[in-house]
């Protein structure tokens, strides 16, 4: 039985990025994902996620604008990718099967997602709410993608604790090894079809038997439970 096939579109930036993308394809190397990742998309030509997609061997596929519907379309169809995940891809996905592409994010959803959410701005936005104490953690999540930013189902939610003398920075590499410890185990759910949903009713989303859908992060241990 063939693996299935899934596509990474990951942004990364001119001088660095896609370690989460680097981190999806080792861990096919080691079982944890059990997927063939035909090729990794970004926006940055010579960029970090190219540097990495080349160390690593695999396709690079050079994506720029305009980024519309018959564009996201052509280069999936012609990856032959069965799933797509976006893994710090920063620009707004249009055309594709919401039951088929799902994205990761760096925070809470569905209070720190939307336009101009993403990354650092995310992390510095959850510490200010957390020093005026409207919040007490932030989050990993994974959600399927819909043509709202940031509004599709999540599926996956680990909760990250934040700490009295954060920074932006030092929540924004615990939220890191939280997303790299996760995201291989969740993805290989959803390449699998153990976790799906029919793209237009959030209700219709099936889990596997046993499925724990909210994780926390162990901070004092360094690693999630």
């Amino acid at each position: 039985m063939s693996k299935p096939k899934l596509l990474v579109f990951a942004s990364g930036s001119a001088e660095g990025g896609g370690s989460g993308f680097e981190n999806l394809v080792l861990r096919t190397m080691d079982g944890v994902l059990d997927a063939v990742i035909v090729a990794v998309v970004s926006n940055h030509k010579d960029g970090g996620v190219r540097k990495r997609a080349d160390m690593l061997k695999v396709p690079f596929i050079y994506f720029p604008k305009p980024w519309g519907k018959e564009q996201y379309q052509q280069i999936v169809e012609s990856s032959g990718a069965d799933f797509s995940a976006l893994s710090g891809w920063l620009k707004n996905i249009v055309g594709l099967d919401p039951r088929s592409t799902f994205n990761i994010h760096p925070g809470p959803l569905p209070k720190f997602g939307g336009a101009g959410m993403y990354g650092h701005h995310v992390h510095e936005a959850v510490v200010h709410e957390f020093k005026r104490g409207t919040v007490t953690h932030s989050a990993v999540c994974m959600h399927f993608v819909t043509a709202e930013y940031d509004r599709g189902p999540v599926f996956f939610t680990c909760r990250v604790p934040i700490h009295t003398d954060d920074t932006p920075e030092s929540l924004g590499q615990r939220i890191n090894r939280c997303e790299h410890y996760f995201q291989p185990e969740i993805t290989d759910l959803i390449v699998h079809e153990e976790i799906r949903w029919d793209g237009k009713n959030p209700y219709s989303l099936v889990y596997p038997r046993g499925y724990n859908q909210t994780r926390y992060y162990n901070d004092s241990e360094n690693h999630p439970r």
